[in-house]
C-alpha cells in the first residue's frame, strides 16, 4: 500500500514568499535556528501575515517537508516514466532520480532525515514527525510495488533492503564521507536485485 500524498492547498503570493524563505533558511540552518522573525524579514511580510497564512512555525515546517516531498515525487515519477516496462532498471530509477537531484536539492542530506534529526525523542504529537515517517513509508513502499512489478521474489525483504541503501547513501551525501553514494547505492541495488 503506497501512502498517498496529502493534497497542498494553493499558496497566495504572500504564503509563497514566506514557504520559499522558510525552505532555504530551514535546509541552511536547522528548524529550530530559524525564527519566524527571520523567516518574515527574508520574505519581506509581517509575522502577522506569516502567522495568518500558516498559523504557526510548527505547520510552516510541515508545509515546507510537504512541498519538498512533492517536487521530489514528480522528479522520480520522471525518472520512472524512462524506464516504462517493468524490471530491475525501472527499480534503479529511485536510484538515478537521486543522483540527479542531490547535488542541486538535498547537498546537507534529508530535509526529513535532518527535521527528523531536531524532534526530540519523547515527542509524541505534533505535526512533523508524523510527516516525516510517511515520506519515508511511501519510499518503502514504492519501491515493493517496483519490485512486485517487476515479478522479483519477497518484495517486503528486498525494499527494505535497497531503503537502507537509499537511506546511507543520503545520509552519506549530507556527511561528505565519500563521493557519489548514490552511484554506489544504485550499484550495491542492482547486484541485490540480480540475485
Amino acid at each position: 500500500m503506497t501512502v498517498d500524498t496529502p493534497e497542498l492547498a494553493p499558496l497566495t503570493p504572500g504564503a509563497r514568499r514566506v514557504l520559499d524563505a522558510a525552505s532555504v533558511l530551514f535546509y541552511e540552518n536547522g528548524i529550530h535556528a530559524v525564527g519566524v522573525d527571520t523567516i518574515a524579514e527574508a520574505a519581506g511580510v509581517t509575522k502577522k501575515t506569516l502567522y495568518d497564512r500558516f498559523g504557526s512555525k510548527e505547520a510552516l515546517v510541515l508545509s515546507y517537508l510537504q512541498h519538498r516531498d512533492a517536487r521530489w515525487r514528480v522528479w522520480v515519477d520522471e525518472f520512472l516514466a524512462r524506464h516504462p516496462e517493468p524490471g530491475i532498471d525501472r527499480v534503479l530509477a529511485i536510484f538515478d532520480a537521486a543522483i540527479g537531484w542531490s547535488d542541486d536539492n538535498s547537498p546537507k542530506g534529508c530535509s526529513a532525515v535532518n527535521a527528523r534529526a531536531e524532534i526530540p525523542d519523547h515527542a509524541t504529537s505534533g505535526l512533523v514527525l508524523p510527516e516525516v515517517t510517511r515520506q519515508k513509508q511511501w519510499l518503502l513502499d514504492r519501491f515493493a510495488e517496483l519490485i512486485t512489478e517487476a515479478g522479483l521474489s519477497d518484495p517486503g525483504a528486498r525494499a527494505r533492503e535497497l531503503m537502507l541503501l537509499y537511506e546511507g547513501a543520503i545520509v552519506t551525501v549530507g556527511m561528505r564521507t565519500f563521493r557519489e553514494p548514490f552511484e554506489t547505492a544504485r550499484a550495491i541495488a542492482g547486484r541485490l536485485l540480480a540475485t
